[in-house]
């Protein structure tokens, strides 16, 4: 059967359904199916009241579905309906698997839009008023996880730079600030977490990277960590 419909990959933002962009809004506005992950907020999935709600929803450590069964899933929307909406939190491109969907899109012959959303580093820079760069102290920005395809199960090294972001940075974070100690890092290094980036329930913790390598306190949401000399509280700055 010859696809007709045409998917879009539309970046949710952070969390807040006002972060979403205008773009974003109206094509979730006349989708006809909506494939959400499980970031996506209820109130973003306001937005698209109208559409056929599918939950394919990816959690580091619980069940969930399978990335060739969403991109199966994908194709099987785009037969049977005019507009499909892929909704990813965050940026569809960054740490979205947005790859593997747009070869499994593109391979079947079918039309892809891709509407970039904001990526939570930025949310999370712009909730704490911690620019990511600063003159003369950061000139240059990673945003990286620590998570590994199979078929590369080694660990990562970590990016050489002066503010580090670390994506899905809960365990994995602690892991990450006891290699940075290892490798000569300030033990003092200012260390920024945050759990719900946009949200009403978003927690900030400000940390060294020392106390990092020791644990973080259970977390319940998503967590972004960001480490580096431009994390040091600003003077004046309100916390």
């Amino acid at each position: 059967m010859a696809a007709v419909g045409k998917v879009y990959l539309v970046g949710a933002g952070p969390g807040a359904r006002d972060l979403i962009t205008l773009r974003g809004a109206r094509i979730l506005g006349e989708a006809d199916v909506v494939l959400y992950d499980a970031l996506v907020t209820e109130e973003m999935l306001d937005l698209c009241h109208q559409a056929v709600l599918i939950s394919v929803g990816k959690r580091a450590g619980q069940r969930s579905a399978d990335q060739n069964a969403i991109n199966a899933q994908l194709i099987e929307c785009a037969r049977q309906y005019g507009r499909v909406v892929r909704l990813k939190g965050g940026d569809p491109m960054l740490f979205g698997r947005a790859d593997e969907e747009l070869s499994a899109l593109e391979a079947h012959g079918i039309d892809v839009e891709i509407v970039p959303g904001i990526t939570t580093a930025v949310a999370a820079a712009a909730a704490t008023r911690q620019p990511l760069t600063k003159r003369g102290v950061a000139r240059s920005v990673a945003f990286f996880t620590s998570s590994t395809a199979p078929a590369h199960p080694d660990e990562p090294a970590i990016p050489s730079t002066d503010t580090l972001v670390q994506y899905m940075g809960g365990r994995e974070a602690i892991a990450t600030a006891q290699r940075l100690l290892d490798a000569g890092r300030r033990p003092e290094t200012p260390v920024v977490v945050i759990e719900n980036v946009s949200r009403p329930d978003q927690h900030i913790s400000r940390i060294t990277l020392a106390t990092l390598a020791h644990g973080l306190d259970a977390r319940h949401g998503p967590v972004l960590v960001m480490l580096g000399e431009a994390m040091a509280v600003r003077p004046n700055q309100p916390l």
